[in-house]
């Protein structure tokens, strides 16, 4: 049995040692959209892809700058290596959260050329706090604790196509990183 992963674009990648040459945005945008969020106990499917583009929806919206929302576009990038793990789990689970890490640094120096400093990972976190809290209000009928926040982006839930998400998280990549 082979120790890698064999990616949407062909490339062999092992996770537990990932290269950074080897970390892909066509990977990512294709994966991305595949993975549903809630672990699948959603109401209706909303996949990662949607999320990540609706959290860099929200940085630009909330001015936040592109470096910013490019991070927020990439802040689960490695789900797209790793998998998707709910939180109440991967809280227990370090060694999966240390490789995760790992794995988001490279992500962000190999498209943003650093890691985030403690500023833009708070930011950040706010940004993908707030949108979970209407993943679990809308799609988990979870009710919260804390009133609605506030967002800069009309949030639609609407399933579309994993090819048309992205497409659009190609779309948005390119348009951050000017390419």
């Amino acid at each position: 049995m082979a120790s890698y992963i064999r990616t949407f674009t062909g490339m062999r990648f092992v996770p537990t040692e990932p290269e950074k040459e080897k970390i892909q945005i066509e990977d990512i945008a294709h994966a991305l959209p595949m993975l549903c969020r809630g672990n699948g106990h959603v109401k209706t499917f909303w996949s990662v892809g949607e999320h990540c583009i609706c959290c860099a929806k929200e940085a630009l919206a909330r001015g936040l700058g592109a470096r910013l929302a490019l991070a927020c576009l990439l802040h689960d990038a490695s789900e797209c290596y790793l998998s998707d793990i709910p939180r109440p789990f991967k809280e227990s689970l370090p060694a999966y959260q240390k490789l995760e890490d790992h794995m988001l640094d490279l992500v962000y120096e190999r498209f943003l050329g650093s890691t985030l400093t403690e500023e833009e990972q708070e930011e950040l976190k706010k940004i993908d706090d707030d949108l979970l809290w209407y993943d679990l209000e809308l799609l988990l009928q979870e009710p919260q604790p804390r009133p609605a926040p506030q967002l800069h982006i009309d949030l639609d839930y609407a399933v579309r196509p994993f090819g048309q998400v992205e497409e659009e998280y190609l779309t948005l990549f390119r348009k951050l990183t000017g390419n």
